[in-house]
């Protein structure tokens, strides 16, 4: 029997099998064909392809040699100025094996590197151009310093809509004989939020206890609450009913195993699909923010709940 992570396993290997980012791997590939490729810079959320079009690049130019044309480095593992002024300057020096005239470096997490080492890695990208390719990955842009930003082609990268997650869904479900059911594929996509590792972990999770995969599943292995059951709760501090409120809460939390950042990130999505105006829901989203913050600084979580409760309370009253 196999025992392969499935984000490997099912990791594309070409252009062609990315899925999501249409535009961004049509232009990039275009680039490849020619051998003629600016520093990338590929920005965006955790698991919609950023690394995997990174090592498909390397894969298409440098073919059975790729690895030996490509560093890979973790900036959040390594995010001194000494990274970039050993590792990096180190394999930039030499040139590239084969035809194509120059290496890649691929800094992952880049937006996690001090802006010391930034600042080196601005020379280094000046210093060695003709032998060597920068590509950074980033989830947020706005860390990286403009000098490093201007050097860069910068692509932004998107969730995965529903219809590339449900694609992918199918893909897994046919290669590992699953039965994943409407329900379950709805609960898959909305425990996603678009992102294909997310996506295939709880899948192989949920595959690891039987072939058939079902909402119950997918939720309580990924420490989600139904949206049903969130709603549940807003209804009944609606309505006024606290202790009720309060304990369906804390039933649903304990039932998924979840922490309160995580069911606050819920109630927030589901606020939008209650039949109260839009201007309470606008004030009941900036309390839930308010109260992510304060748990984020190591308030206590249910209190700061209990007060969400009380707070959605009051708002009817007004």
């Amino acid at each position: 029997m196999e025992h392969s992570i499935w984000i490997e396993k099912y990791r594309p290997q070409k252009f062609d099998e990315i899925k999501g980012q249409k535009q961004i791997v049509e232009r990039i590939h275009a680039l490849v064909k020619k051998q003629n490729l600016p520093h990338l810079m590929f920005t965006g959320p955790a698991g919609v392809g950023k690394t995997t079009l990174a090592i498909v690049i390397a894969k298409e130019l440098f073919k059975e040699q790729w690895q030996e044309n490509l560093l890979e480095l973790n900036a959040s593992d390594e995010r001194g100025i000494d990274v970039i002024r050993v590792k990096v300057k180190d394999f930039a020096r030499t040139k590239a094996i084969g035809k194509v005239p120059f290496k890649i470096i691929y800094l992952d997490e880049s937006d996690a590197l001090t802006k010391e080492a930034q600042q080196a890695l601005r020379r280094t990208m000046e210093n060695y151009t003709t032998n060597c390719r920068f590509i950074l990955s980033a989830n947020y842009s706005s860390k990286i310093i403009d000098p490093i930003q201007s050097r860069c082609a910068v692509f932004r990268f998107k969730p995965l809509d529903k219809k590339e997650i449900l694609e992918l869904i199918d893909l897994i479900a046919k290669k590992e004989a699953l039965s994943v059911d409407e329900n379950a594929k709805e609960a898959l996509f909305n425990i996603s939020q678009g992102d294909c590792r997310k996506l295939e972990n709880v899948m192989q999770s949920c595959a690891s206890l039987s072939q058939s995969i079902t909402e119950n599943s997918v939720y309580s292995m990924a420490s989600f609450a139904k949206p049903e059951e969130v709603t549940k709760i807003l209804r009944l501090a609606l309505d006024q009913k606290f202790e009720q409120a309060r304990e369906e809460l804390l039933k649903t939390m304990l039932k998924y195993g979840m922490a309160g950042t995580d069911i606050i990130k819920q109630i927030q999505t589901e606020i939008w699909a209650l039949s109260i105006d839009d201007a309470k829901k606008a004030a009941l989203i900036d309390k839930c923010g308010e109260i992510e913050f304060r748990m984020t600084e190591g308030s206590d979580e249910f209190i700061q709940l209990e007060a969400l409760i009380a707070h959605i309370m009051a708002s009817k009253k007004t």
